[in-house]
């Protein structure tokens, strides 16, 4: 099992319940693949450096688990296509 954070940027022009349910979302498709969901480090509201897609901040949410190798590539497959999540990164972490 490796450790990866996934970072996840949401769009601030929806409501908070609209942005905790995405967070669950990509939480369920963690666990869905068998990954395991050891941390969520919520960093709130940052301005971007640049404007992605009109807008000028977003939500900030970093995901800790533990996963085989395919999940993440999965996760992503998935979360590629989400509506308000404007950008994802996905990194494995050094033991």
């Amino acid at each position: 099992m490796n450790k990866y954070e996934l970072a996840v940027v949401v769009s601030a022009k929806i409501e908070d319940d609209a942005r905790a349910e995405v967070v669950e979302k990509v939480k369920a498709l963690i666990a869905r693949f068998g990954g395991n969901v050891t941390d969520v480090d919520e960093w709130g509201k940052r301005r971007f450096a640049y404007e992605i897609q009109k807008m000028k901040e977003g939500f900030y949410y970093f995901i800790h688990f533990e996963s085989d190798s395919t999940v993440p590539g999965e996760v992503e497959q998935r979360i590629r296509i989400m509506d308000n999540v404007l950008r994802y990164l996905c990194v494995r972490q050094e033991a």
